[in-house]
């Protein structure tokens, strides 16, 4: 699937709820379905800074295509993070570092997100980028 098919798919899952307290138990779901990180990358190097709760994200590029593991401590963070991670997972560094991430404002996320978390969701996407970024110009050079 594309970014687009995988954002088209959350936004239809969303519009499925009409009141906010339903969506975010939504989130909270899609955050605990979501496979627990490995002990081993909850470092502070895979910490993201400007994230107020603590979330680790861990990166690997495997075959071309980064793919992304991630967790938090905070239950509507790691479903914001689990999103993330459905979307922009298991593409290539270009892909991601092209996408762009409509399904946030379509389905509300950011209108309803308090400034720290909407920062938050700044900063995880600002570092998922980044290792594109770095995958990319590791895998061109």
């Amino acid at each position: 699937m594309t970014i687009n098919e995988i954002q088209e798919e959350i936004i239809a899952e969303f519009s499925d709820f009409d009141d906010w307290m339903d969506r975010y138990q939504m989130l909270i779901d899609m955050g605990s379905e979501q496979a627990p990180l490995d002990e081993k990358y909850k470092t502070e190097q895979n910490l993201i800074d400007g994230c107020q709760s603590r979330v680790w994200l861990q990166a690997d590029l495997i075959e071309g295509k980064v793919h992304f593991s991630a967790e938090s401590d905070a239950l509507i963070v790691k479903g914001i993070v689990a999103l993330l991670v459905r979307v922009l997972s298991d593409h290539t560094p270009q892909e991601i570092l092209d996408a762009d991430l409509y399904f946030i404002d379509r389905i509300g996320l950011r209108e309803h997100l308090s400034p720290t978390r909407s920062n938050g969701l700044g900063a995880m996407l600002k570092q998922m980028k980044m290792y594109a970024l770095a995958f990319k110009s590791i895998h061109n050079s």
